[in-house]
């Protein structure tokens, strides 16, 4: 039995207590300054209040106050945290995991720099430890997943990343059930871009969504022909900003593409796109999802700019992105919805 400790009790984090505890491991539940009325509540119930399925038996919950506590002993931790938690996670968690525990993140998402590279959040954290003379085995979580399917304990395939397989493998002992599928790599640039950049892709696809609701009526039927233009479209552009980073295998947009069909049905990039596509901008869909996490929006954002700036400098060609650059548009200045469908088209 291991000692599986988590920090961040959104969604997600709380999510992966299942396959821990399931596991026969000790879980300990450490909430964020933000989640403080969420461990009140798993305190009561022993449910997160997002869920309809009560916490295995025997995990154990924490405010923030109490995370040393819970960090001694353990023998790896989770980081839970959504992507605005990013700089907070590496200012206030990360000093305090001793050096030998392995930490595994589910965050998504990239940073770009003023020079156009796509920074991934494990080499984010590397760097901010780094100013203070520190080092963290930091591995990180990809693939198609939703919280809620987890806990339901729908069959769902993921991959650790990380720079040692020996650690690697210890993890995937730690959380591997007979619901919850574990590959493993040591490309993390290529499994947490391609995990991340489908968020912004995902927007791309759900437009259709709403521009179908827009032309044909809001209880019209699917329209799955244009879905999947733009899903093919996501891949290729996927496919050409990995190679820009450098990713070792295409193994890892089988990751990406995975997780990019999730986030299309069953995610909240969704409901945003949706949106957009019915002709909503993007300040008038934020204040109709009140309250809703948009991660997708950032990272969308912050790759297009990276683009730009490469473009500029001769690296990339504008014509290579040409969804990522309409959704920039959207986003960015406000442009209606109008997908830029012969661009897509190709002669070879």
């Amino acid at each position: 039995m291991a000692i599986v400790t988590i920090v961040g009790a959104g969604m997600m984090g709380s999510a992966l207590a299942f396959p821990a505890r399931e596991n026969g491991n000790e879980v300990r539940l450490v909430g964020t300054p933000l989640d403080r009325e969420i461990i009140d509540t798993c305190r009561k119930t022993d449910r997160h209040p997002k869920f309809t399925r009560d916490f295995p038996a025997g995990v154990k919950y924490y405010q923030i106050e109490e995370m040393e506590d819970a960090i001694a002993g353990a023998d790896m931790l989770i980081g839970g945290v959504s992507s605005f938690g990013v700089d907070w996670f590496g200012d206030y968690v990360l000093p305090k995991v001793p050096a030998d525990m392995p930490v595994l993140s589910v965050t998504k998402g990239l940073m770009d720099t003023e020079d156009g590279k796509l920074l991934t959040y494990p080499e984010v954290w590397a760097n901010m430890l780094a100013k203070k003379g520190l080092t963290r085995c930091i591995n990180a979580i990809g693939g198609p997943c939703t919280s809620y399917e987890l806990v339901a304990h729908d069959q769902t395939e993921v991959a650790f990343c990380g720079t040692d397989l020996s650690v690697l493998r210890r993890l995937k002992a730690i959380m591997a059930t007979d619901y919850y599928h574990i590959s493993l790599s040591t490309d993390v640039v290529g499994i947490e871009s391609a995990v991340a950049l489908k968020n912004g892709y995902a927007l791309g696809i759900a437009l259709t969504i709403g521009l179908n609701q827009k032309a044909f009526g809001l209880d019209s039927e699917l329209h799955f022909n244009s879905q999947a233009a733009v899903f093919g479209q996501a891949v290729k552009e996927m496919s050409r900003l990995l190679d820009y980073q450098g990713a070792g295998t295409l193994d890892n947009l089988a990751v990406g593409a995975g997780d990019l069909y999730v986030t299309v049905y069953g995610g909240r990039t969704r409901l945003v796109g949706i949106l957009l596509g019915r002709g909503l901008n993007i300040d008038e869909a934020k204040a109709e999802l009140n309250g809703v996490t948009l991660e997708s929006l950032v990272v969308a954002v912050r790759v297009a700019r990276a683009v730009k700036n490469r473009v500029a400098a001769g690296v990339l060609k504008t014509e290579n992105f040409p969804l990522l650059m309409h959704i920039d548009e959207i986003l960015t200045d406000k442009k209606a919805v109008n997908i830029p469908w012969d661009s897509f088209t190709f002669e070879k």
